[in-house]
């Protein structure tokens, strides 16, 4: 084994405890029938969080700030901020309407001090998971820098571990299996733009399956399935499923080898392989009322060759 167990000294792990249960039941509690709106739960932990609560109770009671300090006051509350995947016209409003308000206070804790204590930050992560995610096993640990699409099309199992300046797109659907690693810089897609209109999306299911592991600076492209305790090495692009227990690499990846013991359950590397993406498909419509624009403004026709 290659860790040790770390822990926090007795007061900060107190206070760690007494946070985490306060955040967690301000944020379980709020909703459309509840005491207090996600969005107020936010702009109150972001603001004590930045250590700017002074100033917001000023700025709350009509004390005149300077515009640059009301843009900072206001952007605590993620009721006043955009992100990019809000811009996508067949999002789920309903359901986006509260994971954008936890996927803000995802990000923001990360551009605090607090991001960079590890058992501390793994520990608010991991309860903000439960709430963000459809689903969130046990035990899972998403270090800095990870970012999503929505959070709400992700189903993550337990003991996962999601290393830094990860990306999981979730614009399909992205279903990670238990004891999961992606390690750093990798990114998981789960949608795919047409070759020649980009404004053109096609969402899908992609999935990583039990005891897989992403490495370093990898792509999974959408709708791809790895397969059960297999590899896809540092810096690899996989177009298509990889099987269990194989180690895939290159760019497109391919399967290299069988991992060392599971020759007699795995598939042979020279196999086959499948990748039955238009069944994993997602169908998508765009609401009749969304307000469509298309940002490049291209005339898409092939020239004639007159």
């Amino acid at each position: 084994m290659t860790k040790r167990r770390v822990s926090l000294p007795d007061e900060m792990a107190d206070s760690l405890e007494a946070f985490l249960a306060e955040v967690d039941e301000r944020l379980s509690n709020a909703g459309p029938d509840g005491p207090e709106r996600t969005c107020e739960v936010v702009a109150d932990v972001l603001v004590d969080l930045h250590g700017d609560r002074e100033a917001y109770e000023r700025w709350q009671d009509g004390e005149r700030v300077s515009p640059a300090a009301e843009v900072r006051l206001r952007s605590y509350d993620p009721c006043n901020v955009t992100l990019e995947s809000e811009y996508y016209a067949e999002k789920d409003e309903e359901r986006f309407r509260r994971s954008k308000h936890l996927q803000w206070l995802w990000r923001q804790f990360d551009a605090t001090p607090m991001a960079d204590n590890v058992a501390f930050a793994l520990r608010f992560r991991r309860m903000l998971a439960h709430h963000l995610f459809a689903d969130c096993g046990d035990d899972c640990r998403f270090f800095k820098g990870i970012t999503f699409t929505y959070g709400h099309n992700i189903s993550v199992g337990d003991n996962v571990v999601v290393h830094d300046d990860v990306h999981l797109d979730d614009r399909g659907k992205l279903t990670v299996g238990d004891r999961v690693s992606i390690s750093d810089s990798a990114h998981v897609y789960s949608h795919d733009h047409d070759v020649v209109d980009q404004t053109h999306v096609t969402d899908y299911r992609t999935v990583l399956e039990d005891d897989a592991r992403i490495t370093y600076d990898a792509m999974v492209q959408a709708g791809v399935r790895v397969g059960e305790n297999a590899i896809v090495g540092a810096k690899s692009v996989v177009q298509d499923d990889v099987p269990a227990h194989h180690v895939a690499v290159g760019q497109p990846a391919k399967s290299v080898k069988v991992k060392p013991g599971w020759e007699d359950v795995a598939d042979p590397v020279d196999a086959d392989v499948e990748t039955p993406k238009e069944e994993r498909r997602i169908e998508r419509e765009v609401p009749d009322d969304a307000e469509i624009f298309d940002e490049f403004q291209r005339d898409l026709a092939p020239p004639s060759g007159e």
